[in-house]
């Protein structure tokens, strides 16, 4: 595995421009999950708290995220910056869900998102809620063995979203049970996003 300081510099490079949130799923994201392991690495990463994660209520998450994205950056430099979503599992359709529901909010405030991994939106009754574009770039990132969405329902939703789909091949769920370390791969995927984001807006 690649730990070079350097790689990391590159990345840490690509998204000083943003104010970055890191979205979590079910349970919220441990120690060893690639979205804690980046905020460690990266100090301008937040992360999106909810208040119950072990009650994945699409509504109620997806209005926490409409908050954290009103609310100041507690990161010195980052309040005006567009910003990017990274997030996992359920956390994909709160941003789906958010960005379509306050789709003002997120085409003023939201430059793009990396969707790794998305829960199955049928498995929590929500579907019918989702099944529209993003008003931003975006990159879905699925495995072809996670339990939690089976990898053609992932192509399907990548195209009803009109992101970029990425077959990162057989992670699992994609989370710390994956074994990724700091996932450099996705890390190069968060640095193509923002070659995206700046290709669709170039002041960002």
């Amino acid at each position: 595995m690649d730990t070079s300081p350097l790689r990391n510099l590159s990345t840490y490079r690509f998204l000083s421009d943003f104010r970055v949130l890191v979205v979590p799923g079910l349970n919220n994201s441990g120690p060893q999950h690639w979205q804690s392991r980046w905020q460690a690495l990266y100090p301008n990463i937040e992360r999106v708290e909810q208040d119950q994660w072990d009650m994945p209520v699409l509504s109620r998450w997806s209005q926490r995220l409409q908050k954290t994205l009103q609310k100041k950056s507690q990161v010195p430099g980052a309040a005006d910056k567009p910003i990017l979503l990274v997030a996992h599992s359920f956390g994909c359709l709160t941003t789906v869900h958010c960005a379509l529901v306050q789709a003002a909010l997120a085409t003023d405030s939201i430059a793009g998102a990396l969707l790794v991994a998305p829960a199955d939106p049928n498995k929590f009754g929500v579907s019918a809620d989702l099944r529209a574009p993003l008003p931003f770039p975006s990159i879905l990132v699925g495995s072809i063995n996670d339990p939690w969405m089976e990898a053609s329902q992932s192509v399907k939703w990548a195209r009803l979203w009109g992101a970029e789909y990425i077959d990162a091949g057989a992670l699992g769920h994609i989370n710390a049970e994956s074994q990724l370390g700091d996932w450099f791969y996705g890390q190069s995927l968060l640095e193509r996003l923002v070659q995206k984001v700046k290709l669709n807006n170039p002041a960002c």
